[in-house]
């Protein structure tokens, strides 16, 4: 049964119907990976040219184990920013460690960069089933890894390394953070996670309530979690459920983005209970009348325009002294 919309705002309920009379029935109709990431990449792109910034950079860097490399877009903002040490990203996009890369999350990590003033390393982590868990999570560490090793020259504050993510890529940037406290680094400033992914069990009242009539189901979430786990994998693992880590104390702090009419909103919300609890400063931002997945839309959604505002405010407080100039563009990228 379909739930009601009077949960979402309606504008949200307006976008949350046409994306989800497009996106197709992953668990559903769609169970083949590579047939859900031809379908999702067939979907029409925004019109118009992607935000501007100052310098666009494809490179590769180290993977992690069983990888030959991995590929990360570097996006460093315009003269407009201001000017010294910023701010350095890793970015971790979502999709359900399934679907997405570089490329679609491009207009998102460029409107990042311009709001924040900080320099974004996006990476093209593998995916899953092809190389499921903890194929991405190797990915991930081994990215923040390269980033501070090379922080410098990034034009970055070496005190101001951040992990972010939203949906998948939101619990890699919080597995990450966990294995960098595990390894003795390399010492994070924040870490940002829009709508994360925090535990295998699917077991929560947002996950019921929220099952179907909300763009992402909880079957296509359930079909994520089969993808990138497998028959071998172990749910119950911090590195796939950081909720069922023993101990979180000692992590940076952290900013976290929940939507109300997201099966994921639950945990969210629990696992930044457990944060604070371990005490680890948390900032939430909560958005009762959104749905998973609303944040790529703030040219849509006054919600998401005002949660990416202040994902940005909170990077770029993570530089010292600097403040943030707001949303400076730039002439190339």
């Amino acid at each position: 049964m379909t739930a009601g919309p009077d949960r979402l705002t309606p504008e949200a309920r307006a976008l949350a119907d046409l994306l989800a009379a497009a996106f197709p029935d992953l668990g559903g109709a769609v169970t083949d990976a590579v047939e859900a990431r031809r379908l999702v990449d067939a979907l029409p792109r925004p019109p118009g040219a992607p935000p501007a910034v100052g310098e666009v950079t494809d490179t590769t860097v180290p993977g992690g184990h069983g990888a030959g490399g991995t590929p990360v877009r570097i996006y460093r903002p315009g003269p407009g920013a201001g000017s010294g040490p910023r701010p350095t990203v890793v970015h971790f996009h979502g999709g359900g460690w399934v679907l997405g890369g570089l490329d679609g999350h491009d207009a998102s990590v460029r409107a990042l960069c311009r709001a924040s003033g900080a320099v974004l390393v996006s990476v093209g982590y593998r995916l899953a089933p092809e190389a499921r868990f903890p194929a991405a999570v190797d990915d991930a560490y081994a990215a923040l890894l390269w980033a501070a090793r090379h922080v410098a020259e990034l034009g970055g504050d070496p005190g101001a390394l951040v992990v972010a993510g939203d949906s998948a890529g939101g619990t890699l940037a919080a597995v990450a953070a966990l294995v960098a406290k595990e390894r003795g680094g390399p010492p994070l400033a924040l870490q940002v996670l829009v709508c994360p992914a925090t535990d295998a069990r699917r077991d929560t009242a947002s996950y019921r309530a929220n099952a179907t009539g909300y763009f992402m189901e909880a079957a296509a979430l359930r079909w994520f979690w089969e993808q990138y786990l497998g028959p071998d994998g172990d749910p119950a693992h911090p590195h796939a459920s950081p909720l069922r880590a023993d101990d979180l104390s000692g992590l940076p702090p952290a900013h976290i983005v929940t939507a109300g009419c997201d099966p994921l909103c639950d945990e969210g919300r629990a696992y930044a209970g457990r944060l604070r609890a371990a005490g680890v400063a948390v900032t939430e931002d909560h958005r009762p009348g959104m749905f998973h997945g609303f944040s790529a839309f703030p040219g849509v959604l006054d919600d998401a325009r005002d949660a990416r505002d202040g994902v940005a405010e909170a990077i770029a407080r993570t530089a010292r002294d600097r403040k943030n100039g707001g949303d400076q563009g730039g002439s190339a990228g």
